[in-house]
């Protein structure tokens, strides 16, 4: 019995385990199941009073939205009737004007009427007087005639004749008077011109062509450049026969001079220098000589090609060396090295249209400016100057004359004046000499407008780059004396509204032409 017991109590108590566990499980979930359901009522609830929430809003934007664009159209409609209103008082207005305008015209058309039948009386008046004078006029002829013994015409011509005699004599003296004043006042005006031209261009001009910059990495190399007590900069100065500037621009120093080989030594040995980083005296005079070698053998490199782009041979080795030392200077903004080989080019094409030596032409072309290389250094025109260093080197007789002439007024042979024609187009074509294509056009056309300004001007053309005027006359309206004065006042003129290089030229051209035909 006890043995049974044994086994039924463990079993009883797992059955009863069971029976409370399922119980507490089914309470559990009942619960569960009665706060969800609370929780989805509260949830739904809420969310039905929000819909109500932005219905309600919705219903009160849609009305604002309404009430915003009946208002604007209302105001629309107003504005669009205030325009209608001020069209309509616009056009009443304009109606009146026209109709004002109607009744003045009707009253002036008859004012017109009236005054031209006072003007048909007036006229016919008129005629009847002016025959009373005719006959009165050639009543007191005939009276004259037989006073004075001699006709009208006579007379005329007697007095015609004076009047021109003393016309001429006026006009003699004021011509010599006018040239002697406008010789004066050119002399003023060009000392003014001079004056301001250098007082304008000067500055940039010289800053331009006689200094030049060179850059620094830092500023504490300025002090490295002038050395303990000036040392350093004292030896490059002197070594390149150059001034050098340093002041507090950062990051630079200037190299000033007038010789532009010097300056480029400079440029050349200072940047050696600040690149090597080691500055004193003795490394200084070894890098300047080293450079102006090297420079030296540049030059030579340089006239050599010019020489062997013209095709030209036998040229002295100290020419070349010169001709390359043209890449460093300037003549007006142009570069001369380059207007060399222009003018050498041009004058070689005119010689092979002459028939003339071409390598020679191109030869006198090429050394033309030659003297420019050392003008500097010599004194004296830079023409002179060239045919003496020419002539020293072994050049012919018409390479020499050909430099010295080649800016005379009369050249002395024809080389002479083809290098004077071709060194007038590479210097005066639009560009050469830092003038825009847009300003040679406008100077252009300005000179041929002024010329056409004056009376008795049939066609003006500005020629030879605009350095000179042709004006063509007509020769029932200005006579020979007269193309004399008008060449002087187009000149004049020109003079006072223009700003122009060089000189211009101005020639009136007067021809009358007698055709008749032989029937």
């Amino acid at each position: 019995m006890e043995g049974w017991m044994i086994i039924f109590i463990p079993i009883i108590a797992l059955i009863v385990g069971v029976s409370l566990g399922f119980v507490s499980r089914w309470v559990f979930v009942e619960r569960r199941t009665s706060l969800s359901r609370k929780y989805i009522q509260e949830i739904s609830e809420k969310a039905e009073k929000e819909a109500d929430a932005v219905r309600k809003e919705a219903q009160l934007q849609a009305k604002e939205i309404l009430l915003n664009a009946r208002t604007v159209a209302e105001r629309e409609d107003r504005e669009k009737k205030q325009e209608v209103q001020r069209r309509e008082r616009r056009i009443q207005q304009k109606e009146e004007q026209l109709d004002r305008k109607l009744n003045n015209l009707e009253r002036k058309e008859s004012e017109l009427r009236n005054k031209e039948k006072s003007l048909v009386a007036v006229e016919n008046a008129n005629v009847e007087k002016g025959r009373e004078y005719d006959a009165l006029i050639k009543e007191t002829k005939s009276r004259l005639e037989k006073i004075s013994g001699i006709t009208a015409e006579e007379a005329k011509k007697l007095l015609i004749e004076m009047v021109e005699n003393e016309a001429k004599l006026e006009a003699s003296k004021r011509v010599k008077e006018i040239e002697q004043a406008m010789a004066e006042e050119a002399n003023r005006k060009a000392q003014d011109i001079i004056a301001l031209a250098i007082q304008k261009y000067a500055a940039d001009y010289t800053a331009e062509h006689t200094v030049t910059v060179v850059n620094l990495p830092n500023d504490e190399m300025k002090g490295k450049i002038i050395g303990r007590e000036g040392r350093n900069i004292r030896t490059i100065e002197a070594a390149t026969g150059v001034e050098i500037i340093v002041d507090d621009t950062p990051g630079s120093i200037v190299v000033s001079g007038h010789n532009p080989v010097k300056r480029e030594i400079a440029r050349m040995s200072l940047e050696r220098l600040i690149s090597d980083g080691r500055i004193h005296p003795g490394r200084i005079e070894d890098i300047v000589a080293k450079t102006t070698k090297e420079l030296e053998n540049s030059l030579k490199e340089a006239g050599e090609k010019a020489v062997f782009d013209l095709d030209i041979h036998g040229i002295h080795p100290e020419l070349v060396k010169l001709i390359g030392k043209l890449k460093y200077r300037t003549s007006y903004s142009q570069n001369v090295y380059q207007h060399s080989l222009e003018v050498a080019f041009m004058t070689g094409v005119m010689a092979a249209e002459l028939g003339l030596n071409i390598k020679q032409a191109r030869r006198a072309g090429l050394l033309h400016d030659i003297g420019k290389a050392v003008d500097h250094e010599v004194e004296g025109p830079h023409a002179q100057i060239g045919a003496d260093l020419a002539k020293k080197f072994g050049e012919s007789v018409k390479i020499v004359e050909a430099i010295s002439g080649h800016h005379d007024d009369r050249p002395g042979n024809i080389m002479a004046t083809l290098i004077q024609s071709a060194d007038a187009m590479s210097s005066a074509r639009p560009g050469a000499r830092k003038e825009t294509m847009e300003a040679y056009v406008k100077r252009v056309e300005e000179l041929e407008k002024i010329a056409a300004s004056f009376p008795g001007v049939e066609k003006a053309f500005a020629i030879q780059a605009g350095r000179e005027l042709r004006v063509i006359v007509q020769p029932e309206k200005v006579s020979d004396s007269d193309a004399v004065m008008l060449s002087q006042g187009i000149a004049k003129q020109v003079q006072a509204q223009m700003t122009y290089p060089g000189q211009i030229k101005v020639t009136v051209i007067r021809e009358t032409r007698a055709v008749e035909l032989a029937k």
